[in-house]
């Protein structure tokens, strides 16, 4: 237990017409480290928020005379979107305080209290509130640090990343990124590009594993006219539009051995021979490379060696999401937060959600995560609105605790998991087939024929 020297970061508002509870509260909260004002009525309550806007959690009684628990609490939250509501009631009225969850309110305790219960409640809730703080904080500091302003992390293994990537972006070397699909490979590139001298100039991200095997030279390092029937022009090729600038090419364990030789010529010369072109044109361009294999993989057979070696100047692995915890707590923020701007509405989510999604192993990474907050978001139009965990499970994959479709002990078959996979996506993508599509990695003829196999 927390002594009274100990103040947490929370500072909790106790409001009830019993000046004897109230007080009793009191004297547990400050014992266990909290400051906290306590209000006898809603005007009190709604003066001592108005002198001291630090108050992050308030604690409710639902039944008081003139203005009710429901009725303060929209008012306080309208007030401070983000104060945490717990209602305070009877066993009788449980059944409105759970309507007190739905406008707002982030839990309940009954009366009389069992204390351990009302402890765990508030330190758990103190924890997400102190979540929050660091989110904006975060957003603050990264104003020193613009061009990594996307990246939003407090993990410490994202943090020696970042730094990492940072150094980099200040030298022309070229650099590896390694992580598993969705881990935001690509923000990190164009956040190297972006603090790096080449800022203002190019940026041009290159799907290898989408280059169709015959057209990847040609698109790569352009054509003139008359090299092959239906070059009726020149083209100048991805290189030289990212010259002076930096080509992003994700997937390079993806690329044709023979196109690898001519990427070798660009690293080591600096300059590419377009197709039907008896001149080489010169090009300076910084590389940046990406795949979701391990570097055993890539130095096995994907790439040439000697190609590893000029490409691998600088590796840097992102780690999956899974493995930092942390970081699912502030980017569902971050994600709720970006989505109620869009939508100019408050939206937010629950504790049960925020329990959910770390229990949860998200295959797709940080673009699963922003998905799963979007789908939700997308399927309300409450205002405010909090996501829970029952809002998430049908749109978290197999193997989720719970989740709906789920058949323990039985194995799907590879139609029923392409079926699956392909509703997931559309959930994800609230409906948007295009954005699905995308999703899957797949054409929209593809995901139509799909649609029509399974009777989506």
């Amino acid at each position: 237990m927390k002594t009274g020297t100990e103040t947490r970061g929370a500072s909790i508002l106790v409001v009830d017409d019993d000046a004897s509870l109230a007080s009793t509260l009191k004297e547990f909260l400050v014992r266990e480290g909290y400051s906290v004002e306590v209000a006898l009525s809603a005007a009190e309550a709604l003066s001592i928020q108005e002198a001291n806007p630090g108050i992050s959690l308030a604690l409710v009684d639902l039944i008081m005379p003139v203005t009710d628990g429901l009725t303060l609490t929209d008012e306080l939250r309208r007030r401070n979107p983000d104060l945490s509501v717990i209602i305070m009631t009877g066993y009788g009225t449980i059944e409105t305080a759970v309507d007190a969850i739905k406008r707002g309110a982030e839990d309940y305790v009954t009366k009389p209290f069992d204390y351990e219960a009302v402890r765990k409640k508030i330190a758990r809730l103190t924890e997400v509130i102190e979540l929050r703080e660091r989110v904006a904080q975060l957003e603050k500091n990264l104003e020193r640090h613009p061009c990594f302003e996307n990246i939003v992390s407090l993990s410490p293994a994202m943090e020696r990343v970042l730094e990492r990537a940072r150094l980099a972006a200040a030298s022309a070397v070229p650099v590896l990124l390694l992580g598993e699909t969705g881990t935001g490979k690509e923000m990190l590139a164009r956040a190297i590009h972006a603090a790096s001298p080449r800022a203002r100039m190019p940026f041009v991200p290159v799907n290898c594993g989408a280059l169709p095997r015959e057209l990847a030279e040609s698109e790569l390092f352009g054509f003139r006219k008359g090299a092959f029937t239906g070059a009726y022009a020149d083209a100048p090729g991805l290189f030289s539009a990212a010259s002076s600038g930096s080509i992003f090419l994700d997937e390079i364990g993806e690329m044709p051995k023979d196109i690898q030789v001519k990427l070798l010529r660009v690293l080591q010369e600096g300059e590419l021979r377009p197709i039907g072109s008896t001149r080489a044109v010169q090009v300076d361009v910084r590389l940046i490379a990406a795949t979701n294999r391990s570097l055993t993989e890539l130095r096995s057979g994907l790439l040439r060696e000697d190609l590893y070696f000029r490409i691998a100047t600088v590796v840097l692995e992102m780690p999956a999401l899974r493995t930092r915890p942390e970081d699912i707590l502030v980017l569902a923020q971050h994600f709720a937060g970006r989505v109620s701007r869009r939508y100019n509405r408050e939206i937010s989510l629950s504790r049960s959600a925020l329990e959910l999604l770390l229990g949860y192993s998200f295959p797709g990474n940080v673009r699963e995560l922003e998905s799963l907050v979007e789908s939700a978001s997308a399927m309300s139009a409450e205002d405010p609105q909090v996501i829970t965990d029952k809002d998430l499970r049908p749109l978290l994959g197999a193997g989720t605790p719970g989740m709906a479709g789920q058949r323990a002990g039985e194995s799907l078959s590879m139609e029923e998991m392409e079926r699956l996979t392909v509703r997931r996506a559309l959930l994800a993508s609230a409906g948007n087939r295009s954005k699905a599509a995308a999703l899957l990695g797949i054409s929209r003829d593809t995901l139509y024929r799909k649609l029509r196999q399974y009777e989506l």
